[in-house]
């Protein structure tokens, strides 16, 4: 009896060492963000966002210069002023077409500003030594970019690395 009770209760304590295997760690890293907080305050970034900011307040302006012409419009369509009515309804489309060029070449300028920034090679270099080590050092097997959707399904929390690397950083 006693060998029984022996041989079950080295079975029980060597069954998990023999059934053992290595469980194979995923992290999962928000790009966008790490990208976010590493070019938060450099020069090309507050370059783009001064573009940006500059474009807007020149849409701003055209907006409002438009909606002017339309409240002429409407006074003039009040008053019966037809001759002046037709001027504006040429002067506010014109001025609308404009617009609508403007605002098109200003978003591919900014889009094209933005294409630069993402693919700095220089970040991505470090970023990618920063990976390559966080993963190394937390025993991580793969990290997998929450921007590729298509390849995540579904992630704990427990494995997105990116305020770790956020940090690795030096940000």
């Amino acid at each position: 009896m006693k060998k029984i009770i022996l041989a079950l209760s080295l079975a029980l304590f060597l069954a998990p060492l023999t059934f053992a295997q290595q469980i194979t760690r995923f992290g999962v890293v928000d790009t966008a963000r790490v990208y976010q907080a590493y070019f938060r305050n450099s020069a090309p970034v507050r370059n783009y966002e001064s573009k940006k900011a500059e474009f807007q307040n020149e849409i701003n302006k055209k907006t409002e210069e438009i909606q002017n012409l339309k409240n002429q419009k409407v006074d003039y369509q009040k008053n019966g002023n037809d001759a002046a009515v037709v001027r504006l309804e040429g002067e506010i489309t014109r001025k609308t077409d404009l617009l609508t060029e403007y605002a098109n070449a200003k978003n591919v300028e900014l889009e094209s500003l933005k294409k630069t920034l993402q693919n700095s090679d220089s970040f991505y270099k470090k970023l990618y030594n920063v990976l390559e080590r966080v993963a190394e050092n937390e025993g991580y097997s793969m990290i997998m970019s929450l921007q590729q959707a298509n390849a995540v399904l579904w992630y704990s929390p427990s494995v997105d690395i990116t305020e770790k690397v956020i940090a690795e950083l030096g940000m």
